[in-house]
Formats: C-alpha cells, structure tokens, sequence
C-alpha cells in the first residue's frame, strides 16, 4: 500500500489514533485530566484536545464537571469482547510466567474436580529447562496445597461430601492419613488464606498456594513448588505468601472483565 509523504499508509485514519491516544492518556496515576493535561499527554494542541475530550464525553466515554474529564465505565466495552474469548488459563499464563522468573520455582493454576485438582496452567522454573509441563495432570487435592485451598472455599455440605470420599494413602512419612487432622489442618487454611504442604506427596518438595477469588468465589488455586533447602520454611508467610497473593489478585482482575 502507498504512503503518504510523512511515512504514513494512506489508509491511516488520524482521528482514529488521536481518539485513542486520548483514552489512553487515562491512567490510574492521572484518572482525571484537564484539557490542558490531556493535550500535553498527547502532544495535540489544546483545541484539538478539547475536541475530542468533548467528542467523547457526548458518546458517554467519558464524563465531565465542566474543568476536569475522568472515563466512564463504558470504556469497558472496548475490551470486554476480547476479555470475554479469553479463558481463565490465557490470562494467568503471562501472570504464572512472571512469578516462575521472579521466585525461580514453577507456578501452578490448578482447578477441583470432585477428589482431584488439575492442572489448566503451568509454568516450569527458568532452571528447570527439561521439564516437561503437562496441562490436565491430576493429583490427590487433599494432599496438595492448592487443592487444600480449594476444598477450604468450598460450603459446608459440599466439604463434608469431600471429606467422605476422601481415600488418604501414606505417600511419605509427612503424609497426613488421619481424616481428623485433615480437616483441622483444612479449616486452618481456610481461616489464614493459604496453605504450605511439606513433602506430603513426594519427598524434598514443598507446595505453596493461595486462593484466586472473583468476587466472593474461589475460582481456581495458584500454586509454587519449593525444592527444600531453597526457601526456609519461616519466610515463607513473610516473602513467599504476598507475592502469591498479588499474583493471584492480578489474575482475578484481569479475569474479572465487566459484570453485566
């Protein structure tokens, strides 16, 4: 396709950018701006500013006091098809990729089904370079961290259902096989928001997982492993837990869309 004499094809739409380079001149450092403030954002001048800024305030994009704009929640439309074709693993896979970089340690999305989690998301630490990672694997969720989280959100009955069904088998020596100490040790996560699990299931590795919530609902559990002797056990609640859990609320948030 021809271009124009500056450089741009000759299908550019001008207005089109310039409307666009006003709603992203909206941050949450700067949510409300000024003509002035928005045309030094966008390096228009403050006529053309203003023009667009009202242009977009008639289509109800965004709202004003006469002095300042701020955006309404029908920005949200713009985004919310695409938000709405992606699911819960694409949006947490760029998240996982982040925490498996910064802690070193494989990170986990895992859902419940029935006596099971599963795996729908997973990145290997930057270290382990051979591992293979394998969407769908089960495990055992009263033996694993995150599926200690996720049974923990569920309500009473269905719990209680859990616990029936529940077959504990002594994978190590740390196995917890007494039914009783399962549920004290479910209740203390459910109470505290996490839970850690210490070569339960195979001996050297540690669990570490939190609940990802959408609203009042706990959706899915994220989870790291921890190779003992990496990470003691005392930081754990203090450097480990924290990260979890903002990564967990960036995946909630960016899975949360528009309620409509």
């Amino acid at each position: 396709m021809a271009d124009t004499e500056d450089g741009v094809p000759d299908y550019f739409v001008k207005s089109a950018d310039k409307v666009l380079q006003i709603l992203l001149a909206f941050t949450s450092a700067h949510p409300t701006l000024t003509v002035s403030q928005a045309a030094a954002a966008t390096s228009m001048s403050r006529a053309a500013a203003r023009r667009f800024l009202l242009t977009l305030t008639d289509l109800g994009y965004l709202a004003t006091d006469g002095t300042t704009f701020t955006q309404t929640p029908r920005v949200l439309d713009l985004g919310a098809s695409y938000l709405s074709s992606l699911s819960l693993p694409d949006i947490a896979r760029p998240h996982l990729t982040e925490l498996a970089h910064r802690l070193d340690e494989t990170a986990t999305l895992s859902t419940l089904d029935g006596q099971d989690v599963i795996y729908i998301a997973r990145v290997a630490a930057p270290r382990l370079h051979s591992v293979t990672v394998n969407l769908g694997n089960r495990l055992p969720a009263w033996g694993t961290s995150m599926g200690r989280v996720l049974v923990a959100a569920l309500p009473a009955a269905t719990r209680e259902r859990f616990f029936a069904g529940a077959e504990l088998v002594g994978y190590t020596s740390n196995t917890i096989t007494n039914l009783e100490r399962l549920r004290e040790e479910i209740d203390t996560v459910g109470r505290r928001g996490w839970s850690l699990v210490s070569q339960e299931l195979d001996v050297g590795l540690r669990g570490l997982a939190v609940p990802v919530r959408r609203g009042d609902d706990v959706i899915a559990a994220l989870n790291v492993s921890i190779q003992s002797g990496r990470q003691d056990t005392p930081d754990v609640e203090a450097d480990l837990v924290p990260v979890l859990q903002e990564a967990a609320a960036r995946i909630a948030e960016d899975f949360g869309g528009r309620s409509v």
